[in-house]
């Protein structure tokens, strides 16, 4: 029997009528629409925001990881181009290592949080040697930064935490994505803000900072503080006038614009709210699912503003169709294991990623997002409980 006839999407808009309306007056007056003051308007208050130095924003959260690996690589900090990667993750937190010819090393998560799991992440160190990492903190959870950064810091591997979909996620008190060297955030909708499409890098490292400043846009010194421009143009012997059309390092165009900023100026005023929301859909749900196989298990160093809630059952075929049958959108759990996706098998064959494999082939996830009832979530337990119970 379908006992709930509207349906229950994962995701809502966060962009509102008020936002629109907004934004329909300050068109009115014939802003600036490429990057421009806004832009850096909403680079200063996300920094704030997050507790960092600087940070850039940009076309995508994919984007935001390819400049991050990309200014690692220039920035002379790496050993090599040896590079760990997170099974459990999503295609742009991977792919972009294998664009810029880097050498990722594949690591498989743990139950506890999806996160990467330790004694894998300690034997590929010591066989490996790699000199950076990129992580994902999946669906709000936080991995064991404690234990990560201290392994990192020991051998001098460089951190990347892709905090797509965590914004607003903590451990111990630090927010995701400022605690490595770099992070990497996504505004795409249905994310836990949005700029239609956008991101944002963010790290206390100026060198870094300046890398990305350039590289977001042709690589020229456009961007740059005064004196960060002298030096390269007195370093190259550029003159004030070809200084316009100068190139210093090979770089994209990853720039949002300045309509974008000041959609996420709005969105940066409510993204609290959106936070303890999301936060509390969670409580409910993980006080109320009952899954005998397994359930996330984040410890009391973390505050979890999830992204959407994950199942791991034997029985997921059968709960899909429930589901289904009474209109609750879902998904797979992110996209399973990364070492089974057929971009990665091409090219490095068949990986052994047990736990990620594990969820690849069992896990699904429940929606969350920051205008669902207590009257919804409590639906979709129901749903959910009567299948795995």
């Amino acid at each position: 029997m379908t006992l709930n006839k509207n349906k229950i999407t994962l995701v809502k808009d966060t962009i509102d009528k008020h936002d629109i309306d907004k934004l329909i007056a300050w068109l009115g007056g014939n802003p600036r629409l490429t990057k421009g003051d806004l832009t850096i308007e909403l680079e200063e208050k996300w920094s704030r925001w997050l507790g960092v130095k600087y940070s850039v924003f940009c076309n995508s959260g994919s984007s935001a990881n390819l400049a991050a690996i990309y200014s690692l690589l220039l920035s002379n900090k790496l050993r090599n181009k040896k590079i760990i990667v997170p099974a459990v993750s999503w295609v742009t937190t991977v792919s972009p290592t294998i664009q810029l010819g880097m050498f990722p090393i594949i690591c498989d998560c743990n139950k506890d949080n999806l996160g990467l799991d330790l004694d894998e992440l300690e034997r590929i160190i010591k066989e490996d040697d790699p000199a950076s990492l990129i992580l994902v903190h999946a669906l709000g959870f936080p991995n064991d930064m404690d234990k990560i950064m201290e392994l990192c810091e020991k051998h001098n591997i460089m951190v990347i935490e892709d905090t797509c979909e965590s914004i607003g996620s903590e451990y111990d008190g630090k927010k995701l994505g400022s605690i490595g060297d770099i992070g990497t955030f996504s505004f795409y909708f249905g994310h836990h803000m949005s700029t239609i499409e956008g991101g944002m890098i963010s790290t206390n490292d100026i060198d870094l900072y300046h890398l990305l400043l350039s590289i977001r846009s042709h690589g020229w010194d456009r961007d740059l503080p005064d004196y960060k421009k002298n030096i390269l143009r007195n370093k190259y012997n550029i003159s004030e006038f070809r200084a316009f059309y100068t190139f210093y390092y090979p770089g994209f165009n990853l720039r949002s614009t300045d309509l974008q900023a000041f959609i996420g100026l709005g969105q940066l005023e409510k993204i609290d709210d959106i936070v303890s929301k999301r936060k509390n859909n969670f409580d409910l749900y993980h006080k109320n699912i009952k899954n005998k196989e397994w359930k996330i298990n984040p410890n009391n160093k973390m505050f979890v503003s999830n992204f959407a809630y994950p199942i791991i059952t034997s029985k997921i075929e059968e709960l899909v169709n429930a589901l289904q049958d009474n209109n609750i959108e879902t998904r797979p759990l992110i996209c399973g294991s990364i070492s089974k996706q057929p971009f990665w098998v091409d090219r490095y064959g068949i990986t052994d990623t047990k736990t990620a494999d594990w969820l690849h082939n069992k896990g699904l996830y429940l929606p969350n997002n920051h205008q669902m009832t207590d009257k919804e979530i409590m639906l979709i337990i129901n749903v959910v409980n009567k299948i795995l119970t």
